[in-house]
Order: C-alpha cells, then structure tokens, then sequence
C-alpha cells in the first residue's frame, strides 16, 4: 500500500465523524494529503484550488450532493478535471441510487458503514485498474460495463442494435 502515500484525495462528507473515519482508514494505508470538505460545492471549490487524483464523495449532502457534484465535475464546461475518479459513499443501496450514481459518472460505488477493504478495495481499483471514459449523447463519465466481450466485433454492442446495421457494417469492412 506504500505506493498510495503519493496520492492527494478530497474527501467529501456533511457529517464530520464519517470524514474521520474515512480519513482514520485512508492514513492507516499511508496516504498524508487529505483535504476534507463538508458539501459538494466546497468540493467544487476544492477542485478549482488544488489538483486531486480521487474524490471520495457521499450520496446525501446538501445544498449539493454527491449525485449532482459527480454530474458537474464530469459535465461542466468550466470543470477542473471531468476524469477525475470519483468514489461514491452512501448509507443508502437500493438499486435506484446506485443505478443513478453510476449514470452521473461515478468510478465506483461503496456502502455504509464503510470497511477499510471496502474503501482501499475501491481505491486500488480506481488507481491501478482505471476503466476507460464514454462520451455519448446522454452519458459522460467511466465505462459502465463490467467485462468486455471477447466476441465483440464491430461498432455495435447493445441487444437493440439492429441484425441488419451489424450486417452492412460487416460488409462494408469486407
């Protein structure tokens, strides 16, 4: 874990005890440059002061939460860093909100109440595995799919993709 001393996280949090926790968990695996704000606008600020290489940022704050700080960061035009891996933290797991964090373009995902493998797990992931980044009309942010096909041949990948699209895109490589 030596190898994480190096890095800078901004860890984003309304409730001060949750930010010692996770900073307690974060100093235990050697990493010293920590800046802890309260809400996603000072994250936002945060952001425009200092270079981060991760952001570990909760669901639920306000004025502007988790969900909508991801969405600014990775969609703004006026944003520090739109790559940036952002780690969301929520006590909250239904399906609903994990499936909304991930459409705002977080990196990756963990529940309440934290474990230091959980959040060094996640970390690990972000810093040495990064998933590559998808623009389309409707999505900015870390590639969503899990496993990539081994199978995968051309420009099309969704069950809604079009037999005969795939068939003249097959022909027009030939």
């Amino acid at each position: 874990m030596s190898s994480l001393n190096a890095l800078q996280i901004l860890l984003v949090d309304d409730n001060q005890h949750m930010r010692a926790i996770t900073a307690a968990i974060l100093q235990s695996a050697g990493i010293r440059k920590i800046r802890e704000v309260a809400d996603g606008g000072a994250a936002l600020d945060a952001l425009r002061e200092q270079v981060f290489d991760v952001a570990i940022v909760d669901f639920n704050m306000f004025p502007l939460d988790g969900v909508e700080f991801t969405r600014l960061v990775r969609n703004s035009p006026d944003s520090a860093n739109p790559y940036l891996p952002i780690i969301m933290m929520t006590g909250h797991s239904e399906k609903s909100r994990v499936q909304e964090a991930r459409d705002a373009g977080v990196t990756e995902f963990v529940v309440k109440p934290i474990t230091a493998k959980a959040i060094l797990e996640r970390l690990n992931a972000v810093i040495f595995k990064p998933r590559p980044f998808v623009k389309t009309d409707g999505y900015f942010g870390p590639d969503r799919r899990r496993t990539q096909s081994k199978n995968f041949r051309g420009p099309f990948r969704r069950s809604t993709d079009s037999r005969d699209t795939v068939q003249s895109a097959d022909e027009t490589a030939a």
